[in-house]
């Protein structure tokens, strides 16, 4: 009887089993599936299903890092939020990146998520740090894939912001730290172009692209730039924000 009974449990779990945990190539899907209907916070916790069956899972952990960036800023009020956020964003990107460096997807979530984490530092040189450490991993994506948009976008919106930081920043850094790379204006619309042309409907380069030509006085361009953006498909619930933004340019330029 006791046999018979241990048999039954047995052949209950095993059974029960593969129906509790669902595959990761279904939970990928559905992890992907829900980033297309705008349901982040859902499609990754997808992810950490599948990270918590594979840890090393690189395209979880590369999707986990970057829908945890950008939870982190629909938490700007809540800093503690923010703050959980983008050390988790962090700690996925550097996993990712562990797990095969060689991924230009992995250097870019590591770029990514080091821009992201200088906005919270409270110590200056660890700023710096996150800063020169961005420019260093998007390069690196873009060693391995020039084709990357996104960090093609992220090296231009590194010049842009390096070009724009005015002269008394420049030298306190520089007598501090030791300086930061230079940056470009032209070089942030080469790289910024090259991001539209490889991902015409990543939204954020329109707006960046958008804010350049204004900077140097280019409508026309402004225009150009904005009208497309603003008819783009909405892919993220970040799009929906960062198209009011451009239509209240857009707007102001016509």
């Amino acid at each position: 009887m006791k046999k018979l009974i241990l048999f039954v449990w047995v052949f209950f779990v095993v059974g029960i089993m593969p129906m509790m945990a669902q595959d990761i190539p279904t939970l990928l899907k559905e992890g992907v599936q829900l980033e297309r209907s705008q349901k982040e916070i859902e499609a990754l916790e997808k992810y950490k299903l599948v990270l918590g069956q594979e840890p090393t899972n690189i395209t979880a952990l590369i999707r986990a890092a970057e829908l945890s960036t950008m939870l982190a800023a629909f938490n700007e009020k809540d800093t503690k939020s923010k703050q959980l956020f983008l050390s988790s964003a962090g700690a996925y990107a550097v996993r990712a990146y562990s797990a095969n460096p060689k991924n230009a997807d992995a250097a870019y979530v590591m770029s990514l998520t080091q821009a992201k984490l200088a906005d919270i530092q409270p110590d200056n040189k660890k700023l710096i740090e996150c800063v020169r450490n961005s420019k260093i991993y998007a390069d690196e994506a873009l060693a391995i894939n020039p084709t990357h948009a996104k960090a093609n976008f992220t090296v231009g919106k590194w010049h842009m912001e390096m070009a724009n930081l005015n002269m008394v920043k420049k030298a306190a850094v520089k007598l501090m730290y030791g300086g930061l790379p230079e940056g470009s204006i032209d070089s942030a619309i080469v790289f910024l172009e090259k991001a539209r042309t490889y991902d015409p409907y990543f939204v954020n380069t329109y707006l960046e692209l958008a804010k350049i030509y204004d900077q140097l006085h280019q409508p026309t361009k402004v225009i150009e730039v904005l009208t497309k953006m603003v008819k783009l498909p909405t892919r993220k619930t970040e799009d929906i924000s960062l198209k009011a933004v451009g239509a209240k340019m857009l707007a102001a330029a016509q």
